[in-house]
């Protein structure tokens, strides 16, 4: 069983049928309009189109606008984009990036797989969008890309003493609510690049349902040491502060899992490609499983210090090369094919 197959067997086909197979074929595909029907949800539709639920941030990132509220929850009448199951490895060509002499030097790091690794097809998705919008800028200039993937330097010494330009990809904090946040005080950060959900992943008998905040109150949430937790204390929520939930935060990824095995904590709380990926090393598909409802949608940011002199000035050229970028269809075809990449690298063998 793949990760989401099991909230999705009972529906797949009698969506299959309501799609037909002209839907199924992805040979020659482009995408395609689709009236979500009676019992459908996102996981039954990409069961029918791509032949894996686990694809179903295809349908979201194509129709993030209209689903960031409730994601799973379509409804019949609804219209979505079905994108095309896009493969290929092949990354755009770059003209303006090089290593000597560019004009605008960025700064990143692996290990943050499917967004940013230097071992990933075309370096991570969001490796791609960057050249994608700095090739959209207006009046774009030569830039540079250097990788350290010690993270814990970019933001201090690195990017803060400007030995780089600007850095990606980064979460950005409730800045309205804590200010005086290192990352708040200290940086400007782009429109968001992309949206990453974070979702509770529980034990699959444990009986746990999420449909509202309430639900979550009393309860023992794992997140990994050093992951933010400004979701967790956002307004209207304020769970940390006022102690209305209990937060583990375990060193590993794999620690929080497997305390959650152990019956230690209620859920662990990551972002939906970190959990997946987590679950599959750890032999857990079946055992653990995630709940519908998101926690949070994250933005992944570009940043740039506050004391660069030209700051405003490299942060409005790539907005508006961003802004370009998502008007065409090219945005849609990179994070369909990284997406596509990624859930192709969990299916069991």
């Amino acid at each position: 069983m793949t990760l989401w197959r099991t909230l999705t067997a009972a529906l797949a086909g009698a969506v299959l049928g309501t799609l037909g197979a002209g839907a199924q074929a992805q040979t020659g595909c482009v995408p395609s309009a689709h009236r979500v029907q009676s019992g459908e949800t996102i996981f039954t539709i990409a069961e029918a189109v791509y032949g894996d639920p686990e694809k179903w941030t295809l349908i979201y990132y194509a129709n993030e606008v209209a689903l960031t509220a409730s994601v799973f929850q379509v409804k019949p009448g609804d219209m979505l984009i079905i994108p095309c199951e896009t493969v290929s490895a092949q990354a755009d060509a770059t003209p303006l990036r090089q290593d000597d002499n560019a004009e605008l030097k960025l700064l990143t790091g692996s290990n943050f797989a499917p967004f940013s690794d230097r071992d990933w097809q075309g370096q991570g998705m969001v490796t791609e969008l960057v050249n994608a919008a700095l090739e959209a800028t207006p009046d774009p200039v030569s830039y540079s890309i250097t990788w350290e993937d010690d993270w814990s330097k970019h933001l201090f010494p690195m990017l803060d003493q400007k030995q780089f330009d600007m850095g990606f990809p980064w979460y950005k904090p409730d800045c309205d609510a804590t200010p005086d946040n290192d990352r708040c005080a200290n940086f400007h950060f782009s429109d968001p690049l992309v949206e990453v959900l974070v979702l509770l992943f529980v034990n699959k008998e444990a009986g746990f349902d999420y449909n509202s905040d309430a639900d979550v109150l009393g309860k023992t949430l794992c997140r990994p040491k050093g992951y933010f937790t400004h979701d967790l204390d956002r307004a209207g929520r304020e769970w940390i502060r006022k102690g209305l939930i209990t937060l583990v935060q375990a060193d590993t990824p794999q620690a929080c899992f497997e305390q959650l095995r152990a019956g230690k904590v209620d859920a662990v709380t990551v972002n939906v490609f970190l959990g997946a990926e987590t679950i599959d090393a750890m032999g857990l598909r079946g055992a653990v499983v995630p709940l519908q409802k998101p926690l949070s949608s994250e933005g992944l940011h570009v940043i740039i210090s506050k004391k660069h002199w030209r700051g405003t000035t490299f942060l409005y050229r790539f907005n508006a090369g961003l802004a370009a970028l998502k008007a065409s269809d090219r945005y849609n075809e990179i994070v369909a094919k990284h997406l596509g990449i990624f859930w192709d690298r969990m299916k069991v063998n």
